[in-house]
This record gives C-alpha cells, structure tokens and sequence, in this order.
C-alpha cells in the first residue's frame, strides 16, 4: 500500500525556516513527479513546489521562489521541502502528492495529476 508520510511543519516566527519531510514507500517512484501542496485555512489548496524522483528539474510557485527549496534524497525515498524568510501568509496544512504524468511547468500544478496524497502537516507562522 501506497504511503506518503509528511512530517516538519509546526510554529515558527516570521523570517524563520522549516524542513518538510515526506517519506514514500509503498512502490517503486522511480518514474513519478512529487509535488507539494498547501492549504491556508478557508482557502483551496495550492500548489507550492514539484520535483521529478530523478532529482531534476524543480517548479515552484511564484509565491515562494527563492524562498522554498524542494529535494530528494532517493535512497531514503523522502522529498524535501525547505522553507526559508516564512511569511504569515505560508500559514498552511502542507501535503505531499506523487503522480506519474510529464512533467512541465503546467502539468505539476494540476491536482488531479497527483494520485497520492499524505495527511498533511500544519505549519504556523506567527508575526
């Protein structure tokens, strides 16, 4: 069975940083795109950042490039997100997804690309 486990969010200060892990197992990713996703409360879920199980290449949103880092270790099958300067508004429950689709600027963005999904993990960021 498919799992996807995010663990990493929590409280932090504006400015602050946090690592978000998300281990898979369940099958092999070899092929798939992982993405990340969040959702601030009241609002629809959005994507954040997409990395090919390849290492290579990376998409963000334009909300938290040069501040959000997306990678892979493939060994211990965990993506990676690291977030830096955090702003009040990357309060969110963030989630990981993997999908196996072609990935292109567009296509990471698309939800229903994604047919894994983990619980999530708040992050708070107090000002």
């Amino acid at each position: 069975q498919v799992q996807l486990v995010e663990s990493g969010g929590g409280l932090v200060q504006a400015g602050g940083s946090l690592r978000l892990s998300c281990a898979a197992s369940g099958r092999t990713f070899s092929t798939y795109t992982m993405g990340w996703f969040r959702q601030p409360p009241g609002k629809e879920r959005e994507f954040v950042a997409a990395i090919h199980w390849s290492g290579g290449p990376t998409y963000y949103a334009d909300s938290v490039k040069g501040r959000f880092t997306i990678s892979i270790h493939n060994a211990k099958n965990t993506v990676y997100l690291q977030m830096n300067s955090l702003k009040s508004e990357d309060r969110a429950v963030y989630s990981c997804a993997a999908g196996n689709f072609g990935t292109t600027t567009y296509t990471t963005r698309i939800r229903s690309n994604y047919v894994y999904w983990g619980q999530g993990t708040p992050v708070t960021v107090s000002s």
